[in-house]
């Protein structure tokens, strides 16, 4: 296990094509469930130039205009130039109702203990939950920063601190990392893009992004940026309006970002623009939560679980735990501890973060939130996947 080294994560903004696909998607996801939370929905879609491309699938009683609710994330981004904007972008959508009996019909709130049992998981796959000690949401270092400094932007362009700001931007952080903890900010990263109008020098924006971005950013951050830190703004040059006028965007392209920066791995499956009765976004959660409240209860400075998931089957086919060489106790033991305490069956997961609901609890915005700045780790929402109150109990053992 290597012990010195340096580590990079990069995040985006919401003007992101990618992460404005996502916010898309979910903001879909939302608007079903709001209305009728035992909806089955799935949406992607994809966007370039002045099109953007949206494809759902659903079976629900409820009533959604899926081009409007586009619309109005795409007007919430921050797009409103001529070359791309929520009022002439064109929208084409392939949109299939399922038939309804296709929907589970069951509330999974009443259901006993074998009927959860009985419901299987549709789709397979391998799916990650990492925490560690490095930040005090138990996230690493350098997607912590990251997000940060994209949310900063978004903040500063909002607030018009910096008037031409477009919505389209990207950051990354570099860590040094000395005995594998957090020595120093070996690199920063941002690019930002303007609006149209007069052309903004290099040197004038690299000085407004120190200034109203990084400064505050890093302000109370106990690893700063010193002397020897290589900062990079836009050191390609300035980039005019951006997003889907110069690149493309896609639903699920950046599960990285979505997740914990590659610093611990995660699945190929899209998070985004699935409704909760999907393992493939849910099962990211419970791997989460369980990884977290390990590292919480001190069995572990690090730890990641894996839940490998089959077609047909209700439990997970294989829990598996990896602490670095960090835990305490074996990790045979973490493992034994997580299946005794934690429920990985499908509509338990739903059942314990009551997924269908929270849409509708946070008035029909909830989803939408976690496709940008990350799934996990998120200290400016109320995750339930990001509790430990099952630490006491892992420490009790």
């Amino acid at each position: 296990m290597k012990t010195n080294f340096i580590f990079a994560s990069e995040s985006a903004t919401g003007g992101h094509p990618d992460k404005l696909c996502d916010q898309i998607s979910d903001a879909i996801v939302d608007r079903f469930l709001d209305q009728d939370p035992l909806a089955k929905v799935r949406a992607e879609c994809a966007v370039s130039t002045a099109v953007l491309f949206l494809a759902a699938r659903f079976a629900s009683s409820a009533k959604v205009d899926v081009a409007r609710v586009a619309r109005k994330v795409i007007r919430k981004a921050g797009y409103e130039h001529e070359d791309f904007n929520s009022t002439t972008c064109s929208i084409l959508t392939s949109l299939k109702e399922l038939p309804r009996s296709d929907a589970p019909a069951a509330d999974e709130r009443d259901l006993s203990d074998e009927e959860i049992d009985r419901i299987h998981v549709k789709q397979q796959g391998t799916f990650f939950g990492y925490a560690c000690g490095q930040t005090p949401s138990l996230m690493p270092l350098p997607i912590t920063l990251a997000h940060k400094l994209a949310m900063q932007i978004d903040s500063v362009r909002v607030q018009k601190l910096i008037p031409y700001l477009a919505p389209d931007a990207k950051t990354q952080v570099g860590i040094e990392y000395r005995d594998r903890k957090p020595a120093g900010i070996y690199s920063l990263g941002i690019a930002v893009t303007q609006l149209a109008g007069p052309l903004q020098s290099q040197r004038q924006i690299a000085e407004d992004i120190r200034q109203a971005v990084i400064e505050p950013v890093f302000k109370d951050e106990p690893v700063r940026p010193d002397k020897e830190t290589k900062i990079f703004i836009n050191p390609e040059g300035v980039t005019m309006l951006g997003g889907p006028s110069v690149h493309s965007g896609l639903t699920g392209r950046k599960n990285a970002v979505d997740t914990y920066g590659e610093y611990s791995r995660y699945s190929g499956s899209a998070l985004s623009g699935k409704d909760p009765m999907r393992i493939d976004r849910v099962g990211v959660y419970a791997a989460r939560y369980a990884a977290k409240n390990v590292v919480a209860a001190h069995l572990a400075d690090e730890c990641e679980v894996q839940l490998t998931y089959s077609i047909g089957s209700s439990h997970p086919v294989s829990v598996q735990v990896d602490t670095f060489d960090t835990g305490k106790i074996s990790e045979t033991e973490i493992a034994d501890l997580i299946k005794k305490h934690f429920d990985f069956r499908l509509a338990a997961i739903v059942r314990e973060f009551d997924l269908r609901r929270l849409p509708g609890r946070m008035k029909g915005d909830f989803y939408r939130k976690l496709a940008v700045y990350g799934h996990v780790g998120r200290t400016d929402l109320d995750l339930p996947w990001e509790k430990t109150d099952k630490a006491a109990i892992l420490e009790a053992r």
